[in-house]
This record gives structure tokens, sequence and C-alpha cells, in this order.
């Protein structure tokens, strides 16, 4: 695989990212207005249950296919992937930033 392929492909995993948690905390600043006020069990245990649920996705999203690539003996390439992820991330948070300070 060349290294533009994996920039790609780290790319591509960094948006998949970035859009589930951006959904997830869409849902959250909303929470109010979509669930209205709740003083039940059930809000926690909801929101529990999503942080699991989105710390498997994320964990998925970032290192499933670079595992499953050094597992399988490629491990150089496992490794770029996993950075090339990791940087467009960085890079996704760094716009973050930018955006906020300039508010």
């Amino acid at each position: 695989m060349k290294k533009s392929d994996y920039f790609l492909k780290g790319l591509i995993n960094a948006a998949c990212v970035f859009a589930y948690v951006s959904g997830v905390a869409w849902l959250g600043f909303n929470s109010q207005i979509i669930f209205g006020k709740t003083a039940s069990f059930l809000m926690p245990l909801f929101m529990l249950l999503l942080f699991v649920i989105s710390a498997s996705v994320t964990g998925l999203l970032v290192f499933g296919k670079p595992i499953n690539m050094y597992l399988n003996g490629f491990k150089k390439e496992g490794l770029a992937l996993l950075f090339a992820t990791l940087a467009w991330l960085v890079f996704f948070l760094a716009a973050v930033v930018i955006v906020l300070l300039s508010i």
C-alpha cells in the first residue's frame, strides 16, 4: 500500500470518528429538549451505556483495522495506518480549537 493510501484511509477513519462524536455531542447538548427534564434512574443509565458504546465504536474505528493488519504480519503498515488516523484526529481537534477561539 502507498503512503497516500494510509493518509486517505486514516482520513476516512478520523472523519467517521469525528462524525460519530459530533452526533453524540449534539445529542448530549440537546438532551433536555429531546428527552425533557428527567429525575429518574434511566437518564444516568442511558448516558453510561452511551459512553460504553461510544468508546467501543470509536475504538473500533481507530484501532480495528490497524490491529488486524498488525496481527496478520503487516506490522509496519498497521502502525502507519494507526498514526495516520491519530494525526487526522489531532488535525480535527486543532480545527475545533481554532473555531472555538475565534468565537
